[in-house]
């Protein structure tokens, strides 16, 4: 494995770029449903900001929208992070959290990239894993 890739999911959907797009804003649409998340904060604008918590406060982070191009890319910069299962708790700080969408000919293809999460350090196996169990849940609402 190499140890400075960033976590990756892709996937396809028959959905157009600009669906897609305006449900991945609303962060309740994707980043939700198997921890007890609450997520507080907008993500519309570049320059709004959101908060997420879950697992009773196991997980803490802050995060800022950097990058909004219509139908293409959403970029979020994590500006604050309290991961309180990890010996760093900062860890999530100054990554970002990147969704990219491509019109192919039957639909778009999705990529969402965690830059900074990479397999050397302390949080990959256990986000990795949990980003997984939310891409999965996204792809299957945006296939339904």
């Amino acid at each position: 494995m190499e140890t400075d890739k960033n976590f990756e999911y892709r996937f396809h959907s028959k959905r157009s770029a600009s669906e897609i797009f305006q449900f991945l804003q609303n962060v309740q649409n994707w980043w939700s449903g198997f921890f007890g998340e609450i997520i507080s904060g907008k993500s519309d604008q570049i320059g709004d900001e959101f908060s997420f918590s879950a697992g009773d406060g196991v997980h803490f982070s802050k995060q800022i929208l950097i990058e909004s191009n219509p139908g293409k890319e959403l970029v979020w910069l994590v500006t604050e992070s309290n991961l309180s299962f990890l010996q760093d708790t900062h860890e999530w700080e100054n990554t970002k959290i990147k969704f990219n969408l491509k019109a192919v000919d039957d639909g778009t293809q999705v990529t969402f990239t965690h830059e900074g999460l990479i397999p050397k350090i302390e949080c990959y196996e256990n986000c990795s894993g949990a980003w997984t169990q939310y891409l999965e849940n996204l792809e299957k609402s945006l296939n339904s």
